[in-house]
């Protein structure tokens, strides 16, 4: 009698137990990942255009107040940086240039 029992409720928690596995999905979703091209395009129409605002106004302050030379080499770091991000986003096209026709 308490074998009978016992099998009843051992079989009866496996089952509960198998059904739950059953109704739970084995693998979550993947997740949907960072939209980059809306956050470049973003930081290209919103950001760039106040930096580069609050740098000409640095740039007049200083050239106001006779300080020629530092508007020059601060201008000629800017637009070396500015080079460089260039350089960089060329390297981005050209390397997906260079992956595509390679997998291709």
């Amino acid at each position: 009698m308490i074998a009978i029992e016992l099998m009843e409720a051992t079989s009866s928690g496996v089952t509960h137990a198998l059904h739950t596995l059953a109704s739970t999905p084995l693998a979550e979703p993947a997740p949907k990942g960072i939209d980059t091209n809306s956050v470049v395009t973003f930081f290209a129409s919103k950001i760039a255009p106040i930096l580069l605002a609050v740098l000409g106004v640095i740039f007049i302050g200083r050239a106001s107040r006779g300080e020629i030379s530092k508007v020059l080499t601060s201008s000629a770091i800017a637009i070396v940086g500015l080079a460089f991000i260039a350089g960089a986003a060329t390297l981005f096209f050209v390397g997906d240039y260079l992956i595509d026709l390679i997998f291709e």
